[in-house]
């Protein structure tokens, strides 16, 4: 685990000036999409459990949508993630811009697989703990459609089978790394607010404006380091499953496309 958070960190160092504006970009995105649906369940952000018993249903109605948001940008994240994952592993590392290149992240396939996996998280979070398992099974999709060069439909079942095997350690490495970014961002984005009021006393206006940039400034970060993680998990899983290192170590595959799966 260790191990593959140091590496999901050194594509996002190696890359922070492509991925995080994007992510940031995102964020702000998600931030006003989300802004309608707060007020229509009376969700004070500066105090979520306010009200909670009494407007529960809506309450859990906007969760339930936010999860799906945050695995749509998780998931278009990880295209750009997953090309420079896959350039470095073979010593061909990218430039920024390369990264971003539309050529090699296959858009409108990508785009199709995030909002397939934001229609699943979010409908599967109504179920509750089902969220797990929608979050954990597609989120190695989009990896699997840019490295592995396969097509959308193979793309999903490559990432429910990466994710599940070794008796499904990679769904819950994605889940013990999401739920400490969740842990971060709910100490930043609310308490660490919150706590600033106490300190230094704001209008309300004002601490609308201070907690919606920390939301977006933290859900950025960790956004841009899901995306690197579900890109090296991807790749570290077809190391210990799938021989990739063997395979490159003895020159398999094309030239230009090392990575792809021919079969």
């Amino acid at each position: 685990m260790g191990e593959l958070l140091d590496a999901a960190l050194l594509v996002l160092r190696a890359h922070a000036a492509a991925l995080l504006p994007v992510a940031a970009a995102l964020a702000v995105g998600e931030q006003f999409l989300l802004a309608p649906l707060r007020d229509w369940a009376s969700l004070d952000v500066a105090d979520p459990f306010r009200y909670l018993d009494r407007d529960f249903p809506q309450t859990w109605t906007v969760l339930c949508i936010g999860a799906g948001f945050e695995a749509v940008i998780i998931a278009l994240l990880a295209a750009p993630a997953a090309r420079a994952a896959g350039a470095l592993l073979v010593g061909r590392p990218l430039d920024n811009r390369a990264a971003l290149d539309p050529r090699g992240l296959r858009p409108v396939a990508t785009v199709a697989l995030a909002l397939f996996a934001g229609v699943v998280v979010a409908t599967l979070s109504f179920a509750g703990p089902l969220w797990a398992f929608a979050f954990g099974f597609t989120a190695l999709a989009v990896p699997a459609l840019v490295v592995d060069r396969v097509n959308p439909f193979r793309a999903i079942g490559r990432g429910v089978v990466l994710a599940g095997r070794s008796g499904g350690r990679g769904l819950w490495i994605l889940l013990v790394a999401y739920f400490t970014w969740w842990l971060i961002r709910t100490l930043v984005g609310t308490l660490g607010g919150n706590l600033l009021h106490q300190l230094v006393p704001l209008h309300p206006e004002a601490l609308g404006v201070l907690l919606f940039g920390m939301r977006v400034a933290v859900n950025t970060l960790a956004y841009a380091a899901l995306a690197c993680l579900a890109a090296t998990l991807h790749l570290e899983t077809r190391f210990r499953t799938e021989g990739l290192d063997i395979a490159l170590g003895r020159g398999y595959g094309a030239a230009a496309d090392p990575l792809a799966v021919r079969r």
